[in-house]
């Protein structure tokens, strides 16, 4: 499921993309804030499709072997431990995931399959498959290991495939390593005994409804919250502070005013991880000083007003 983090980092992209574009259609913008996060959840499903599909295609070439005129013994009695995978297996009779394909019209793998050829050759050639096929044991402890081993080392690092998810997609691009992470923690909680089901895409309502409320209070307050951060930065004009900064700091001003459930430290935290990936190298530290000195002062003036732990 998508976590807090990353609802703070779509929120930002679109922020961002309001800003460059100067659009004002606020609804048309939370719209597609909403849409792009809903697609996240296209990915996480296209990439267990893409590991039946393997499977499936590693079965089809098994009994096409079979049928040659001058077949091996190797051909004609394979070694069916990849076809017999409990786990990807569990997958495939997923109905949670036949629905979910079958309502949303994932048919990806059957009009570009050359990915999943491109997939299944990579992994013939690999030590992983070889080995896994060699293993004596039996389990579907080993099943998993290989399936999680699959995706993590075969998969996820393919850039054709990352190319093409982000040709489908433009914001996929920043959402393949969430998803990634995403995937191979469903697969570990997977256990053979059990149906297989996808997550949710929300923890809860509550996760849900921070989208649309952080993304609207941080654009209709954001002249309001440019104040309080020129107050805050004297020796900077606003044009020399970066646009991602500045973003960052009114998105976590929001979040000290509105959202009373969330710890100051927690928002001031979360801002400066953020900022080290989307903004400049010293971007955290500046931004962490501003944050600093306007909770304080926020405090102070009791604009903030926090509940349960929130303060501490």
């Amino acid at each position: 499921m998508i976590n807090r983090r990353h609802i703070r980092v779509k929120v930002m992209q679109s922020v961002y993309a309001m800003q460059q574009s100067h659009n004002s259609d606020i609804i048309r913008e939370e719209k597609f804030l909403k849409h792009s996060i809903l697609k996240m959840f296209d990915l996480y499903v296209l990439n267990f499709q893409l590991i039946i599909e393997v499977q499936k295609l590693a079965a089809k070439k098994m009994a096409l072997s079979k049928k040659k005129i001058l077949a091996t013994q190797e051909d004609l009695k394979p070694n069916t431990k990849f076809i017999d995978n409990k786990i990807i297996n569990l997958i495939a009779e997923s109905i949670s995931v036949e629905s979910y394909v079958e309502l949303n019209r994932l048919d990806h793998w059957q009009e570009d399959d050359e990915y999943v050829k491109i997939i299944f050759d990579e992994l013939q050639k690999s030590d992983l498959y070889k080995n896994y096929l060699n293993t004596v044991e039996d389990s579907p402890k080993v099943d998993k290991a290989f399936v999680i081993d699959f995706f993590k080392e075969i998969i996820a690092p393919n850039e054709k495939l990352a190319d093409y998810f982000e040709d489908k997609m433009i914001s996929w691009v920043d959402d393949i390593p969430f998803v990634n992470t995403w995937v191979v923690k469903t697969l570990s909680k997977c256990k053979p005994n059990k149906t297989f089901n996808l997550g949710s895409l929300y923890k809860d309502e509550d996760d849900e409804a921070f989208v649309s409320n952080l993304f609207k209070k941080t654009i209709l307050k954001h002249k309001t919250y440019e104040e309080d951060i020129t107050a805050k930065t004297p020796n900077w004009e606003t044009d020399r502070i970066a646009d991602i900064d500045m973003i960052l700091i009114k998105m976590a001003i929001s979040e000290f005013l509105n959202f009373p459930s969330i710890p100051v430290r927690v928002t001031i935290n979360e801002y400066i991880e953020i900022a080290k990936d989307y903004s400049t190298s010293k971007s955290s530290y500046f931004i962490n000083g501003v944050l600093d000195k306007i909770s304080k002062e926020f405090l102070k003036d009791k604009r903030i007003v926090k509940i349960g732990r929130g303060l501490l």
